[in-house]
């Protein structure tokens, strides 16, 4: 039951967040929806990626699995972390300096032809609308630990909120709005693992050594080698250049701001993945798995509560709303993200092939978007039982059908449509495949068991683009 005081602190941070949104302002021209007129300064790149990526699984997650298995996901997030630098130091400026395109899409439009454009939209929406059911399952849970509403009404508040101020504001709503979230969570979850090292674990700093000790012990002795290296290769390349991140490239104001936000943001996600995992460490010494069991719904994980449990063992009252509110924004700020950079690939990589669209018209077109994915994404939170399960499915699938055609067309000076639109649809077709044999005739449905998908995908959508290369190649020789 939430106190009085506890209610206005949800109300106070509510009241906050929709002052920053409404300071955005409304979006009038497409431009500004898409892409923020390109002029996106270097602290709210930085902002808006670190408020991105610090969704719900490398929050609530990545707390669980530091109470399960210590510091090892600290080693796989690094491979995250390296990824952002590496996108940083060699993609990201060359994304950057292409001029007319604002997505994903339009770059591959360009190296490629316009089935390849096209097929590139339709998967970056689809990798949108699944990421953002992840997101809204994750708000759902926390709303609902608040308010103690129903779960399905939980999450159509939570993501009606959020499309509401994207529909509007677009690119820069979102990204005003992430750089105060994040903001708010970067301060306040270091320092709740303070106060709980401090204040609440009975052994201190040395109780905290054997745990992380002991879990991380069980963990390495629990996931085989194959398994850990699977899940490595997911977190170096599945959310590599997703939808949310290369609009946030193109739409920095220099090559070098855009370079730098995303090395500054791989540097960050370093301490945040540590400060995660030395909360769901300190959380053994603290709470039982009865607690843990007793707020998770029938038919969760127990690890997507093992962050909100911690919360409400070790926090007055008007602490804990102040901290799962937090937690909420730290949901919204990777669902708007989502829902905006999914509006856009609609807008610009489906229907604008189709048909030449008036400013007017293409932000009409945007707009009706973001509300649609927002639907879609609320409709499909039930299919979602793990936060990091949901996140390994969309990284599966988005590693193998976009990375190989878009980094080797980046590099290459004369990338052939054929290799392209093999190698997008080798990568998506296998992915998708496996993880239907996976799921439902094989019945894995463990994050290791899922992580296994990439490998073979991204083996098949190289091996197609190599084909395909060669194929094309060889025919343009023989004219």
């Amino acid at each position: 039951m939430l106190t009085v005081s506890s209610v206005a602190v949800v109300i106070a941070y509510g009241a906050l967040l929709s002052f920053v949104a409404v300071r955005a302002r409304t979006a009038r021209q497409y431009s500004e929806f898409s892409l923020a007129g390109r002029a996106l300064p270097l602290a709210m790149v930085f902002g808006s990626l670190a408020a991105t990526y610090v969704g719900p699984a490398f929050s609530s997650g990545f707390v669980g699995k530091g109470f399960e298995c210590g510091w090892l996901f600290l080693g796989i997030g690094l491979a995250y972390s390296a990824q952002n630098v590496l996108v940083g130091l060699f993609i990201a400026p060359r994304l950057r300096q292409l001029e007319g395109c604002h997505t994903l899409g339009d770059i591959i439009g360009q190296k490629y032809d316009r089935k390849c454009h096209i097929l590139a939209g339709v998967i970056s929406v689809g990798l949108c609308a699944g990421l953002g059911a992840v997101m809204a399952k994750a708000g759902g849970d926390v709303l609902r630990s608040i308010f103690g509403l129903p779960h399905w009404s939980s999450v159509i508040v939570v993501v009606g909120i959020t499309a509401l101020y994207t529909t509007f504001g677009g690119l820069r709503a979102s990204v005003i709005t992430d750089a105060f979230q994040f903001s708010a969570f970067a301060i306040l979850l270091p320092l709740t693992l303070l106060w709980i090292l401090f204040f609440h674990s009975d052994g201190g700093l040395s109780t905290f050594a054997e745990q992380a000790s002991t879990a991380t012990g069980e963990g390495l002795a629990a996931t085989p080698a194959i398994e850990i290296v699977a899940l490595l290769a997911a977190f170096l390349l599945g959310e590599t250049l997703i939808p949310p991140y290369a609009n946030r490239a193109l739409a920095s104001r220099t090559t070098r701001v855009s370079r730098n936000g995303f090395v500054l943001a791989g540097c960050f996600s370093v301490a945040w993945f540590v400060v995660m995992a030395a909360l769901g460490i300190a959380a053994r010494d603290v709470i039982t798995l009865p607690q843990i069991e007793s707020m998770t719904p029938k038919g969760k994980e127990i690890e997507d509560f093992v962050l909100m449990t911690l919360f409400k063992s070790t926090m007055p009252a008007a602490g804990y709303a102040l901290l799962l509110v937090v937690l909420i924004s730290i949901i919204m700020s990777s669902l708007d993200s989502l829902l905006n950079a999914g509006a856009v690939a609609f807008t610009q990589d489906i229907v604008k092939p189709h048909m030449t669209l008036q400013d007017k018209a293409a932000l009409s077109v945007g707009r009706s978007a973001t509300i649609v994915i927002a639907l879609t994404a609320a409709a499909g939170a039930v299919a979602v039982d793990s936060i990091i399960n949901g996140l390994l499915v969309c990284y599966a699938i988005w590693a193998p059908a976009i990375l190989p055609a878009l980094i080797i067309g980046l590099w290459i000076k004369r990338p052939q449509p054929l290799a392209g639109i093999l190698s997008m649809g080798a990568g998506s077709v296998v992915a998708v495949t496996l993880w239907v044999t996976f799921n439902f005739i094989l019945h894995w449905k463990t994050e290791t068991e899922i992580a296994r998908i990439i490998i073979p995908a991204l083996a098949a959508a190289i091996l197609a683009y190599v084909a395909g290369h060669w194929i094309q190649t060889k025919s343009e020789r023989q004219r």
